[in-house]
């Protein structure tokens, strides 16, 4: 019994650390709206691009050491090989070579100096940029096992898919992001937009992003938080300034209260679902879950498991395990009747 146990434990801790990557790009081909897959190579934003400049000066420097050090080693090999006739000769000792003992200190050092010099210098341009006054600002908590943003300048609340808009060239517009953890430690990275940025608890954190095109860029919690760290998953959509006034209008809205599904908003608002969800302007009020006043807004649920359709909604309702095994969210054992009026209400919170 103990032997399965432990079986089980490492089976489902290898299902969860999987690559990034190789989630993230799961999640794009299982979702036809995604416009661009993770490439840190092709950075759309000012820290990406400073981390690849970076990145690239130090492989450079680095790999000049290998080629020097793998030169010198393959020369020794095959210059000072040993012979048969002089198997039992002992070779030349050097002592006390000033020159030498020299260039193993000294260059070495400034190797070492100018890389340090370098990092900083790309970490003091990301971390310390100032905030513009025409940037957006969105709060970012990170929860077991999804995204919560919250823009208090503009009095959106959404979960998962964060809208920002686009830096033009002639009008720039930064959105700078302040991180929280609700649970435990995550670490929010979208490759193309932005470098990997911790949420700690009790530890506020930030980072920024000015995107140069419109698309909608992948990210993944790149810090292990527990079982459905994998599915963690993140889409940043980066809009045109119309399209984001639009969806900042339309997010700003009160849910749509339809009376034709009025026999499925009851049976919501009667069980434990307000406990963990909110819907402006229903008494539904919960933190603990994402906030459903525009859910079909998303094109996603369960932070980038499925497609937010309403079989995978009624699916997600019904057995969350059946989509992301692990998760937080408890099966409601709604009767099918009850369930079909839930989601009915559910699609039309758009």
């Amino acid at each position: 019994m103990e032997v399965q146990r432990v079986k089980e434990t490492i089976k489902i801790a290898l299902h969860s650390v999987a690559l990034p990557v190789c989630s993230i790009t799961a999640a794009a081909v299982r979702d036809p709206s995604s416009t661009s897959l993770t490439n840190i190579f092709a950075p759309e934003s000012t820290p990406a691009r400073s981390i690849l400049h970076l990145s690239i000066f130090v492989l450079v420097i680095t790999g000049m050491i290998f080629l020097v050090v793998s030169t010198l080693l393959v020369y020794a090999i095959v210059k000072f090989r040993s012979r048969s006739a002089t198997v039992t000769s002992e070779p030349a000792q050097v002592y006390g070579s000033t020159q030498i003992e020299l260039a193993w200190t000294v260059i070495p050092i400034l190797i070492v100096v100018v890389l340090f010099v370098a990092t900083a210098r790309g970490i003091h341009a990301i971390e310390d940029a100032p905030m513009p006054a025409n940037a957006v600002e969105v709060t970012i908590i990170g929860h077991q096992f999804w995204w919560e943003y919250r823009y208090p300048q503009l009095g959106v609340v959404t979960a998962n898919e964060l809208h920002i808009p686009v830096s033009e060239r002639a009008h720039p517009r930064a959105t700078f992001l302040h991180l929280l953890s609700a649970d435990t430690d995550h670490s929010f990275w979208v490759p193309q937009l932005a470098g990997k940025t911790d949420l700690v608890p009790d530890h506020p954190n930030r980072m920024w992003m000015d995107p140069e095109r419109t698309g909608v860029f992948l990210g993944q919690c790149a810090q292990y938080c527990g079982t459905q760290h994998a599915k963690m998953l993140l889409r940043v959509s980066v809009d045109s300034p119309e399209e984001f006034a639009e969806w900042v209008r339309q997010q700003q809205q009160p849910a749509i209260r339809d009376e034709r599904v009025a026999a499925g908003r009851q049976v919501f608002e009667s069980t434990a679902c307000i406990n963990c969800h909110a819907i402006n302007g229903t008494v539904a009020n919960g933190r603990f879950g994402p906030d459903l006043t525009h859910l079909m807004s998303r094109t996603t649920i369960a932070a980038g498991a499925a497609l937010n359709t309403p079989e995978n909604l009624r699916r997600w309702i019904q057995n969350p395990e059946a989509i992301k095994h692990g998760s937080l969210m408890p099966a409601m054992k709604l009767s099918d009747s009850d369930l079909d009026a839930v989601v009915s209400y559910l699609e039309t919170l758009r």
